[in-house]
């Protein structure tokens, strides 16, 4: 997606919630444009913290118009490796958010991610055995992804 903007985060390795939500928060502040937030893993996660704790360090909350979630992990699990992103956030989203998730997904099963899009108030999407849905998941460009995205963009820009 030519208009896309990923996030840079500092630390990838041994990640720490509070300074993701310090990049996302400037990245989304920066923006000039509206924001749809992209995310897979444990940034669906960072996403739910974001809302949770109202959106800190963005003047102007309104310009973030959808999340499209996809694989989110269940950081309330005790061996998970990013520790303080536990526990999950489990409070309604203020904008349009889709789910996407797999039945066979190490970091988190099928119910988990399904309750949490309810609690988020999303729209949930279960795509069969893809894993992790990442680059070992097979689904090359993703097509049904792409239309879920565009979906989620149509809604966003009729409302």
């Amino acid at each position: 997606m030519p208009d896309a903007e990923r996030v840079q985060q500092a630390n990838w390795n041994t990640p720490q919630r509070d300074d993701w939500l310090v990049h996302l928060s400037k990245a989304i502040d920066g923006s000039k444009e509206d924001v749809i937030l992209v995310a897979h893993s444990l940034g669906c996660a960072l996403t739910a913290w974001w809302v949770a704790l109202e959106m800190p360090g963005v003047s102007d909350k309104s310009k973030v118009k959808a999340a499209f979630l996809v694989a989110p992990p269940d950081v309330n699990r005790v061996d998970f490796p990013a520790p303080s992103f536990a526990p999950m956030p489990e409070i309604a989203f203020p904008f349009p958010c889709k789910v996407i998730a797999s039945e066979d997904d190490v970091w988190c099963d099928l119910q988990t991610a399904d309750k949490w899009s309810e609690k988020w108030h999303a729209e949930f999407h279960h795509i069969g055995a893809k894993g992790h849905i990442n680059g070992d998941s097979g689904l090359d460009a993703w097509e049904q992804g792409q239309y879920w995205l565009a979906d989620l963009l149509s809604k966003v820009k009729n409302s």
